[in-house]
Formats: structure tokens, sequence, C-alpha cells
């Protein structure tokens, strides 16, 4: 043992209980080395009969690595080991081999740590663990084989470690999880996959985790949900799965995981359906979708999560948030949509959810966020509407009015409109200026003249409807029975708010309302169509996707007699068809002599004539026996 100094002896000493106080040492300096002069002499000799007493084994250290008593650990972190170091000291409780050059792990190397608590064996080039290789860790806790090149891990590697607490097999090169795999990690609760090349994952490779809480796959070459394996993991708590290449959550994906709390799917850029059953038997509290390709919120996938409180669906691109459809989430506090395309949140998209506080919808295209969004803006805590185009008028006014209570979470939210205070954050404003750039005006239709069009059956017609207000009012037209009419279809809503009715028919004749809304108010105007049906001896008129075909009918001088449909085939159409049935014909009997010829070149003998008997009817009644009998032959082709 070397020499220590005389403050460590003392350290020593009062660890064992022993008081030092009267301990007086003198150094004196004399000709090649020290004299210590102790008072002390009972406590000076208690020391030498302590450190006599200490097991050498729990005195040695390999040579490349730098043992610590005090924490009994060893680090022989990148120091060029190509295999695991001798002489490690019995009593260690963490090992650091990070970093070297080792390739393999035999059978039973650390079968002389029975302490070790914490054994790091990351950014190797480990390529084999064989079996039993960790036998004898009877106490270890954290494993991490990091950053290595396992391709594989064979049954048996984890024998022995039924106290492990966490493993780390990530950014590895391991294709597939076999059966049995961990079963002797009985008390696993964390266990991290990621950065793997997985392709398969047997359906009984989970079997004895029943403790695991924990479990991240991430950038893997799986394909499906490994669900039968998942549903062994009866305790899992939290899982994440990370940049997948699975394009749809298919119906029961977590069967079985009733007490899954937490789920993320992080970085699915192919991500773009979660049928409607996807989540069901889940109870999960916190749900996380974000950077894949969702464009709608998944609504009657989420419709069975009533527990679920957090909910981040960030970075898809999801244009819209509509009402009275998130209700069932009873318990939901917080939505975080940041970084997607949202245009707008509609009233009531938030009613309902009693315990909602915080809204994070930076990084948007929103130009305004209404009231009438949420259940109760009492409530509301949190509020991040920052880079978002905002239009400062009456409808953001309730956010200003509160921006001395509301907490933006340190990104306060800036006017995009009016010029005149652009960029102004809301912060910035005083209580004056409120009631001043707060405002609207409401929407006001500008060309009120009469509209009233007669049209004969067939003709195009189209009905205006501008308005003016601030902000821009939005225009919406009913149908003559009173149905909202859409930008599709024969008749159909234009971009600039007018409405086209082509190729017009009877049963479209009547009255039609435009309205024109902001959240100022509303002004509206009608509309009259009506459509004169063509007499019948002129022509009759049909719409197609062609728009309207008319075919002429003959003069009928007889009122009561019904019109006949016209001769649905023209004269080209009758001769296409029947060449094509006649080729047809030739094409089927020439197959069957082919077939016939080379049949009987299969039987070895030609025949080209055929000789048939036959009894001849008579005169009478039909032929009987010692009927005359008569022959004829048949020439074959």
């Amino acid at each position: 043992m070397g020499r220590l100094p005389v403050s460590r002896y003392t350290e020593v000493l009062n660890s064992q209980g022993f008081k030092t106080t009267k301990m007086f040492c003198d150094i004196v300096s004399k000709e090649g080395g020290k004299m210590f002069l102790c008072g002390h002499w009972g406590a000076w000799t208690i020391l030498l009969l302590w450190c006599l007493s200490l097991s050498s084994a729990d005195l040695t250290c390999p040579q490349k690595c730098s043992c610590y008593p005090d924490t009994s650990e060893v680090n022989c972190s990148s120091k060029h080991l190509t295999g695991v170091p001798e002489g490690l000291p019995n009593n260690a409780k963490r090992l650091d081999l990070s970093g070297n050059q080792m390739k393999t792990i035999g059978r039973r190397q650390f079968s002389g740590l029975s302490n070790l608590v914490d054994l790091d064996l990351s950014e190797n080039m480990i390529s084999m663990i064989e079996v039993d290789a960790f036998q004898g860790l009877k106490n270890l806790q954290y494993l991490r084989i990091k950053n290595n090149r396992l391709k594989i891990i064979p049954v048996g590697v984890f024998s022995g470690l039924a106290n492990l607490r966490r493993l780390d097999l990530s950014e590895n090169e391991i294709l597939v999880f076999l059966d049995y795999t961990f079963k002797d990690t009985i008390n696993l609760q964390q266990l991290d996959a990621g950065e793997n090349d997985l392709v398969f994952i047997s359906q009984r490779a989970f079997v004895g985790l029943q403790a695991l809480k924990e479990f991240n796959v991430d950038r893997s070459n799986l394909t499906s949900i490994p669900t039968e394996a998942l549903s062994q993991l009866q305790s899992l708590t939290k899982l994440r799965l990370r940049k997948l290449t699975i394009s749809v959550l298919p119906n029961n994906a977590f069967r079985g995981l009733n007490k899954l709390r937490t789920l993320q799917i992080l970085q699915w850029p192919s991500l773009e359906t979660l049928n409607s059953n996807s989540l069901v038997g889940l109870n999960l509290t916190t749900l996380v979708l974000t950077n894949c390709n969702i464009s709608d919120v998944p609504y009657t996938s989420l419709r069975h999560l009533v527990y679920l409180q957090y909910l981040d669906l960030s970075y898809n691109p999801i244009t819209s948030i509509q009402g009275n459809l998130l209700g069932e989430l009873l318990r939901l506090q917080e939505l975080h949509l940041v970084g997607g395309n949202l245009l707008s949140i509609e009233p009531g998209a938030f009613k309902g959810l009693v315990h909602f506080r915080l809204l994070n919808v930076s990084t948007n295209r929103l130009s305004t966020l209404e009231e009438s969004v949420f259940h109760s803006v009492g409530n509301l805590q949190t509020l991040r509407l920052d880079k978002n185009p905002l239009a400062c008028d009456c409808r953001l006014l309730w956010v200003v009015r509160r921006r001395r209570r509301l907490d933006f979470d340190g990104r306060q939210p800036t006017c995009s409109s009016p010029n005149q205070v652009r960029r102004k954050a809301f912060r910035d404003f005083s209580e004056a200026e409120l009631p001043v750039i707060f405002v609207c005006r409401q929407a006001q239709i500008l060309n009120r003249q009469l509209q009233d069009t007669n049209v004969v059956e067939g003709t195009s017609v189209r009905f205006d409807c501008k308005a003016d207000g601030y902000p821009s009012p939005s225009i919406t037209w009913l149908s003559a029975q009173q149905t909202a009419l859409s930008s599709v279809g024969r008749v159909r809503v234009l971009n600039n708010g007018s409405l086209e009715v082509r190729y017009t028919q009877v049963q479209d004749s009547g009255t039609y309302l435009c309205t024109a809304a902001n959240a100022a108010g509303n002004d509206s105007i009608a509309v009259s169509l009506q459509v004169e049906g063509l007499p019948q001896n002129h022509t009759a008129s049909y719409f197609s996707d062609e728009g309207w075909m008319e075919t002429s009918l003959p003069t009928s001088t007889n009122s009561s007699a019904q019109v006949s449909s016209p001769y649905p085939f023209d004269a080209k159409t009758l001769i296409i068809a029947t060449t094509m049935g006649f080729l047809s014909f030739l094409s089927s009997v020439a197959i069957c002599f082919v077939f016939m010829f080379f049949w009987s070149q299969s039987r070895g003998q030609i025949k080209h004539t055929a000789t048939i008997d036959f009894v001849p009817r008579s005169s009478v009644g039909g032929g009987g026996i010692g009927g005359d009998t008569g022959r004829f032959t048949m020439k074959l082709i």
C-alpha cells in the first residue's frame, strides 16, 4: 500500500469512529524523504492494524483504469481496451468500459463482481455477447450496451440479471427480437431499443417483462405495430415510437395495454390516417402525435380517451379545429398544435372542456381567435398565439383585455393588421387605444338591386352578392329548399361570393338567400329564379356530365300520346358492336379447331374421315329391332 498523507489517515480514523483531536504530527524534512512524528501512538497503531486488515483484492486496480474507493467506482473508459481487464476490485459498484475496442463479451466475464450495480459497455465494437455473459451480477441494476454492432441477441444472454432495472440497447444493428429474449429480466422497468434495424419482433419476445413500465422504439424498419408482442407488457405505462414508416395506425393497435398512460408517436412522415378504433381500450393521460402527415384532428380516434389531459398534434398539416367535436375529452387540460397550417378554430371547438387551461397554437396561419371557441375563458391560464398573422380587431379584444392575467409563456402576440399597429405587441397597447384599434364594422351587402330572373330550361344563371365590412365578411348561400350550398356541383358558390346555377332545371325555381356575416353582424339579400320548361313537341333535354343534351322529337297530333325515348344507339355504334361480336365468334371457332387438331396429333393417328352407323326411323313408328341399318361417312378437316 502506498504512503498516504496525514489528513487521509485522519479521515480513515474518523470514519472508523476514532477520536483524533489530540493527535499531532510534526513533519521533519530529512535527506531522501520525510518522517512522521506522531504524539498519539495508540491511534497510530490502530490505524496500521486497520490498514493491514484490508483485503488485498479490495486494493487492486487494473493498470489502465482509475479506481475511486470512496465511491467504489472503476473508470476504464476510452483506454483502447480489447477485452474486460483483469484484476478488477471485488467491491466495485460501478464499472465504466465505454469508448473502447471490445468486440466480444464472453461467458461469466464479470462473475467476481457480485456487488456491481452499474455497468457501461457503450460505444465499443461489440458484435457478440455469449450466453450467460452477465452471470454472477446478481445486484446489477443498470446495463448500457448503447452504440455497438449487435445484430442479434441470443436467448439466455441476460440470464442471472433478475434485479436489472434499466437496459439500453439503442444505436445497434439489431434485426429481430426472438421469443423469450428478456425472460430472465423479471424486474426490468425501462427498455430502450431505439435506433436499430428492427424488422420483426416475435410475439413472445417480451415474455417475462411483467414489470416493464417504459419502452422506446426509435427509427426501426418495422412495417406494422407489433401488437401481439406489446400485449405481453401488462405493466407498461409509457411507450415511445419514433421515426417509423407506417402510414396507417390500424384498429386495436395497442390491444391489452390497459395501464398505458403516455403514448408518443413522433416523426412518422408517412402517417396519414388513424383508424377510428386504433386507440380503443387505452386509458391515456398523455398523447403525442407530432411531425406526422395528419391533415385533420382525428376526432373519432380520440373520442374514447376520456382520461386524456395532454394532447400534442404539433407539426402536422392540420388546417382547422372544428366546433363541438372534442367535448368527450372531459379531462383535457392542454392542447398543443404548433407549426401546423391552422387557418381557423371554429366557435365551440373546446365546448364542454371545463378543465381546459392551456392552448398553444403558435407558428400557424391564424388571423384571429374568438372568445366563443372556449367553454369558459375564466379557466384559461396560458395562451400561445405568437407567430400568427393576427388581425387586431374586435375578435381579439378579449385577449388584449386579459393581457395582464394571461400567461403568454414569455412570447407576446403581435398584430399583423391594421397597418398602423403592425408588429405591435399586445402588452404595449394602452387602455385608450383599445376602443380605437380593436373594432369591427358590420358586414353589409353592397348591391341590393332586385335580382329576379326568368329563364328557359337549360340556361345558365349567375347571381352577384358582394359585401363589405371589417373583418372581411364570409358569404353563404341557401337554396330554394333552405339547404346550404357549397363550391362544387351544378349549383355552386364561386370564390367571389356569386351564385352560379348551370343548365337550369325546372326544379331549380325558387328563392335563394345570400348572407354576409362577420364578427360585428350580418346582412342578407334574396334573389328569385323561375325556370320555364321546354315544350314537349319541341325537344327533349337531359343533363349529363357534358352539360345539357337535346334530342329532336316528332310532332304528335295526339296530346295524350307518350313521348318515346330517343333511340339510345346510332348507326356507327351498331356497326362497331356487330363487327366486334362477329370477330369474337370467329376467334372462338378458330381456337376450337386448333385445339382439335393438336388433340388428334397427340393421339398418334390422324383420321381424315369418320363412318357412323345408324338405324333409320320407320315410316310408321320408330325403328325397332331388326330394322334396316344405314351408314354415312363424314370427312374431318
